[in-house]
């Protein structure tokens, strides 16, 4: 019964194609100051809103469709009519999403989803960490049978995302208070739609060398659909694929093959007429991008030409701008030239890499070098320093240097018996450290002690006079040169009193 009452509103639509709704006044500008939403689960939509739902025939509580175009950065509301038509009555501009244009494939690729996705009432969060939230719901049956990974991806507020839809604050509660109206009108689920791009002939042609143009492709039916019967289509898969708005008399199956389909006639009817026109639309629009490739811009890239909102805001706050400005059409001989521009770039820095190797491999070699050098001039200065003390010292036997750390000390001789009667001697001076002596004073310190040896053993002999009193005899040396000795006139023995 539903796809026969779309077959019959494609023919209206058809009928009614030179008039569109992207001449009504889009609500770009939301109109709500967050400071004073007191519950923002409960947030009303404004009177002036709920005026222009009046005047498009649109009931408050009626369904509503979101529709999200990556590369202008929009998020759209659709909201049926009376005679149950879809009409654009939002059109918020993203405030960022993550990755480039393109499905997401697995967890951690910053890729934000593209398909078609059923939104429940258990999908809203209002306690998300992102003020409000709805989950997308990904991955859906398509994802799965195709081993797409990914968790948590929503429509949330904050301005930041990795993989998500990101609005403002204001933005959300109003997207938040559509839903909850929608279902608490009856719907039941909320369809999202999100391409890469409006699916026009010209958008089709521009993206021709994207390597997801084959899924391009395939979404691009389910967008011909909707714009034909301005209501949101009946989707199923099969074999992998999205099938739209098809009849058949077993269930589909994802991952299996797909059922006997068939399109109600006058919808068939409706897409003939559609297509042709395309068709049309694509060939002159491929004579207008001939010869050239669109350039699609990287996150950063989008990121930069909108750094300017970033200023004075917290660091969270991460708004990304869209594709269309930040991206670029080029021609061939501009991609060659860019191409050629970037493989010498790397070649230069491959270059710069191998010479800064070289240059840290050549330091290395030099500090061993003056390792080396540093070793064999200490050895060097080593053999210099003994060839000298040789040659000062040659044939020459080493003189005993004094040991500072070592001190002799002096026994008092014993005197003989014969002078027990003699006055007391005054003690001798503390010996000094020995100092070494040569050969010569040693020999004569021998003949002086046999002299002295000699006078002992004959006592009659006269006055013996002591090596001292000896005129021009030759001292003896002292032990110690350094320490001066002063002498005394020894006292006369008592046989001599008559001598003067």
């Amino acid at each position: 019964m539903r796809l026969k009452l779309l077959a019959a509103l494609s023919l209206l639509a058809v009928a009614a194609a030179g008039c569109t709704n992207e001449t009504l006044d889009t609500f770009d500008k939301v109109d709500v100051d967050i400071t004073k939403v007191s519950s923002k689960t409960g947030y009303q939509l404004s009177p002036a809103v709920l005026s222009k739902l009046s005047k498009m025939n649109i009931d408050r509580s009626s369904p509503i469709m979101l529709r999200i175009l990556k590369e202008e950065g929009r998020l759209e509301v659709w909201k049926a009519d009376r005679s149950n038509r879809f009409q654009l009555v939002r059109n918020y501009k993203i405030c960022a999403w993550s990755g480039k244009l393109g499905p997401k494939t697995k967890e951690g690729d910053r890729q934000a989803p593209e398909g078609f996705y059923p939104l429940s009432r258990g999908q809203m969060n209002p306690n998300s960490s992102y003020y409000l939230a709805i989950n997308t719901g990904f991955p859906n049956s398509y994802d799965r049978a195709n081993k797409a990974s990914g968790t948590n991806l929503m429509i949330h507020g904050a301005c930041s995302s990795s993989g998500c839809y990101s609005m403002t604050d204001e933005q959300m509660v109003e997207i938040f208070a559509f839903a909850r109206d929608a279902f608490d009108g009856g719907q039941k689920a909320v369809q999202l739609q999100a391409f890469p791009f409006r699916m026009t002939a010209e958008n089709m042609a521009r993206h021709r060398d994207n390597p997801n143009i084959e899924f391009w492709k395939m979404l691009k039916v389910g967008w011909d659909h909707f714009e034909i019967t301005k209501r949101p289509p009946e989707v199923n898969v099969c074999e992998g694929k999205y099938v739209f708005n098809q009849q058949a008399d077993k269930p589909f199956s994802p991952a299996g093959a797909c059922p006997a389909m068939t399109t109600p006639s006058s919808l068939d009817v409706a897409l003939s007429s559609y297509n042709k026109t395309y068709a049309a639309s694509y060939s002159k629009a491929m004579s207008k991008y001939q010869g050239t490739v669109w350039v699609e811009p990287s996150e950063a890239q989008r990121k930069a030409i909108v750094a300017e909102q970033r200023k004075g805001r917290e660091l969270a706050y991460a708004p990304t701008g869209n594709s269309l400005d930040a991206g670029k059409l080029m021609t061939e001989r501009e991609i060659e030239a860019q191409k050629q521009k970037a493989e010498e770039a790397e070649k230069r820095k491959l270059e710069a890499e191998e010479r800064a190797k070289q240059a840290v491999e050549q330091a290395k070699i030099d500090a061993e070098q003056a390792k080396v050098k540093e070793a064999e001039d200490l050895a060097a200065d080593v053999a210099a320093e003994k060839a000298e003390k040789q040659a000062r010292g040659a044939g020459a036997l080493p003189v005993p240097e004094e040991n500072p750390g070592m001190q002799t000390v002096e026994v008092p001789e014993k005197k003989p018996f014969w002078k027990l009667w003699t006055a007391k001697e005054e003690a001798p001076a503390k010996a000094a450290p020995v100092e070494p002596v040569t050969q010569q004073v040693e020999e004569a310190k021998e003949a002086a002690g046999a002299q002295l040896r000699k006078e002992a053993r004959n006592p009659a002999a006269g006055t013996v006079e002591t090596p001292a009193e000896t005129a021009g005899a030759t001292p003896l040396p002292e032990e110690n040169p350094t320490v001066a000795v002063v002498e005394q006139t020894p006292k006369k023995p008592f046989w001599k009193f008559w001598q003067k």
